[in-house]
């Protein structure tokens, strides 16, 4: 094969994995089976090319068929697994997120962090806590969230910036958004250990985090414990929630 062709071949193989990863990223939080038309004003693709598409993902098991719209098929939901289990963290975290949410009684978080968002590996959700926003696999802002925090105060300067950069979005009236503060708070953090955020991702949600750190010192993850302001004393809780941060730490390494 000439390279003209091989170049050619390539780019239109990299074209169909881009509308294949725009069909399945279509799909949000709480939906159900979407149509073709949808898909299509969605992602910005023909109707005829998604029809095709769908054909592709439902033959590899990543759509399944609901009458004439498609669902999102197990097949992700093995590989999310599969993504989970390689990082080690959610099995060696469960026993430190069940014995804070049994000590508080309020909802407890595993998330890392992805760009500049923090992804929820695992919730436990406790039974005097607030209904929060947050979802295992879901994302949020890690400027206001006090696992984001955490785990940026000990990331690379450079990572930090790069949050930054892209605009601290305000997400309730008491999230940060001038670098400034944000700053200053991470410096804090990185002396204490833990992280607060107090009404920043919610009203009335109040949060206590603390970073978990690999053989190297740089975070891999972060615990957390949230509850009602009204009922949660985040200083009382920040301590438990540091040392259950500094064990799974040290099972891990």
């Amino acid at each position: 094969m000439c390279a003209a062709v091989r170049n050619e071949a390539e780019n239109d193989a990299g074209v169909t994995a881009l509308r294949l990863t725009a069909v399945l990223t279509a799909f949000g939080p709480g939906d159900g089976p979407l149509g073709v038309s949808e898909l299509a004003r969605r992602t910005g693709i023909a109707k005829s090319s998604v029809h095709r598409l769908i054909g592709h993902l439902v033959g590899n098991g990543l759509l399944e068929r609901d009458g004439t719209s498609v669902r999102l098929g197990l097949k992700l939901f093995e590989i999310g697994q599969l993504a989970i289990r390689q990082r080690g963290l959610v099995d060696a975290a469960r026993p430190h997120l069940a014995d804070l949410r049994e000590a508080t009684r309020n909802t407890v978080h595993l998330a890392v962090l992805e760009g500049a968002e923090v992804v929820y590996l695992d919730i436990l959700r406790g039974p005097d806590a607030p209904r929060l926003p947050s979802r295992i696999g879901g994302r949020f802002p890690a400027h206001a969230t006090a696992v984001g925090k955490a785990i940026l105060a000990f990331s690379e300067q450079s990572e930090v910036d790069g949050v930054i950069a892209g605009g601290l979005a305000r997400v309730s009236t008491r999230t940060i958004t001038a670098p400034g503060l944000l700053k200053r708070q991470l410096t804090k953090i990185r002396a204490e250990g833990i992280a607060y955020e107090r009404e920043e991702s919610g009203t009335g949600v109040v949060c206590a985090a603390s970073p978990v750190l690999g053989g190297d010192g740089k975070p891999v993850a972060a615990l957390s414990i949230s509850g009602w302001v009204n009922r949660v004393r985040t200083e009382r809780v920040g301590p438990a929630v540091r040392t259950a941060a500094l064990a799974l730490s040290r099972a891990l390494t």
